[in-house]
């Protein structure tokens, strides 16, 4: 007679963490919870172990509806042999769930490096859609106040009290504390501005990059939170924090920031920057707090303690680093010029080459009025959505964002017409304000290759409201900048090849670097 795990086993490979067994099967995979109680999950009794894996199905079909089949009962026969369903005594439960592909692991693809940008787009949209479907209420908002979060924080110390030590030295343990604690007694208003928003959603709660396959158009993200709800409720920058931070730790901070970049842009929350910092420390002290009670476990095997020394020495480090000012000065970016003269395409070539937040007018004009992005509006020349009025709304709504992503530390991208002085005067307020060196790229092409682009444009969805009808309207309010008028300064027709554009960009961004 073996014990449940053994009899479990055969055919499977078991990987161990401080709260499940799982068992991989060829097509299939058997997760257990642990009979353990940790104070912030109870799995000591069957019936809690039931609620648990009932929960992880529900949950998780949100994210992956096919992944996840079933609970299902173990029992044991007279002989006293375990299996997974029979007729015998029902002794525990697992969730049984498809065996996803290994190779299409984020995480694995990362290490391969065969884990792309366009994957990153691809997590940042499915991440969008799950937060604007996630269910929300004055009850998950609860979740999102400081005084619920200082007890998150707190019950994290508190824990780790006489484990932190083992890995960090106690000033670096005493530094960490003070810096979370001290963001939420001293940003209050950014917390309950975000409860405005309704930015307090249920989430997943756990985003690794371990938890996200690729099959395919078909995104996976496996394993959410299922055991303790406020662990699960919370802020969307909560949630997307833990997977930048696992980025990071991976050393891809590269990738970490174009998520940011791309979920901001998508969804039009740009507050968000203003508090990811302190939720990747957060988040890098929760993946500590649960290597440090790996360490402490002695049913695990040697080797899994051993890794989990390590992982809580670099976590540890990892929440006292996030909170510190960034070593690189940020850059104010404004791309500006006619319509179809290659903005948005100069934006995206040049955020990948600052890594950082892009902002324009396009989206916002949209996400003001509540409207899908790639909608068109249909309004005559300056007129509607397009008058002075709402247009100034605009511009003043993607400075106020482009002010959130400075003040984090971070370089931002402004792309939109720049039709007038008076809104190219605003890029140097904002520098100013933020003391940050700013530049202009002026983009322009022939009339032929813009009316062009335009035809070409008419044919599918775009995000921008440009077309043939309006162009010369628009050509004619047009207000040439004068170079003198912003910090430094580029003329870039975009018609030309793309190794020329992005020669002259980089160039460009060289030059600025040692002004």
């Amino acid at each position: 007679m073996g014990t449940l795990l053994e009899d479990l086993s055969p055919g499977r490979e078991l990987i161990e963490t401080h709260i499940s067994w799982v068992l991989l099967g060829k097509d299939d995979v058997l997760k257990l919870k642990k009979p353990v109680n940790l104070g912030f999950l109870d799995f000591s009794t069957i019936e809690r172990r039931q609620a648990a894996c009932e929960s992880e199905l529900v949950l998780n079909r949100r994210l992956c509806p096919q992944t996840y089949e079933a609970v299902v009962p173990i029992t044991v026969d007279s002989d006293g042999i375990h299996h997974v369903g029979g007729s015998g005594r029902v002794v525990d439960v697992a969730v049984r769930m498809k065996r996803l592909d290994d190779a299409t692991r984020a995480d694995n693809l990362l290490k391969a490096e065969q884990l792309e940008l366009s994957h990153v787009e691809r997590i940042a949209d499915e991440l969008v859609g799950f937060h604007a479907g996630a269910e929300r209420s004055s009850a998950i908002d609860e979740f999102g106040r400081v005084d619920s979060i200082r007890k998150n924080v707190r019950e994290n110390f508190d824990q780790t009290r006489n484990l932190a030590p083992k890995h960090i030295t106690s000033e670096q343990e005493a530094q960490i504390e003070a810096a979370q604690l001290g963001f939420l007694e001293s940003h209050q208003e950014l917390f309950d501005q975000r409860i405005e928003q309704g930015r307090i959603r249920d989430g997943h709660g756990d985003l690794r990059l371990e938890h996200v396959y690729f099959r395919g158009t078909e995104l996976s993200i496996i394993d959410c939170i299922e055991f303790n709800d406020r662990f699960r409720y919370g802020d969307v920058c909560a949630d997307l924090a833990f997977l930048t931070m696992d980025m990071r730790h991976h050393g891809r901070a590269d990738y970490a920031e174009h998520l940011l970049s791309c979920y901001a842009q998508s969804s039009g929350d740009y507050d968000l920057y203003a508090l990811v910092d302190f939720y990747e420390a957060y988040r890098a002290y929760v993946r500590a707090k649960v290597a440090s009670f790996l360490c402490e476990d002695e049913g695990a095997s040697p080797r899994a303690r051993a890794g989990a020394s390590e992982n809580a020495r670099t976590y540890y480090l990892h929440a006292l680093a996030a909170q510190r000012p960034n070593l690189e000065s940020p850059v104010l970016v404004a791309i500006g010029g006619l319509i179809a003269s290659g903005k948005s395409t100069t934006a995206r070539r040049l955020r990948g080459m600052l890594n950082c937040a892009c902002v324009d007018t396009d989206r916002t004009r949209k996400q003001l009025l509540g409207q899908q992005v790639l909608t068109p509006i249909r309004s005559a020349p300056f007129s509607g959505a397009y008058d002075e009025a709402f247009s100034a709304r605009v511009y003043d709504e993607v400075f106020r964002r482009a002010e959130v992503v400075l003040n984090s530390g971070r370089s931002v991208i402004i792309d939109a017409s720049f039709r007038t002085a008076a809104t190219r005067a605003q890029i140097a307020t904002l520098a100013k304000q933020c003391g940050v060196p700013s530049y202009f790229v002026n983009c322009s092409v022939p009339r032929d290759v813009a009316l062009n682009r335009l035809h070409e444009r008419a044919k599918t969805n775009s995000v921008s409201d440009g077309r043939v009808e309006v162009y010369d309207e628009f050509a004619d309010s047009w207000h040439p900048p004068d170079p003198n008028e912003v910090q430094r300064y580029l003329q870039l027709d975009t018609s030309g090849a793309d190794a020329h554009i992005d020669g002259a960009l980089r160039s460009f961004l060289e030059l600025s670097s040692r002004s």
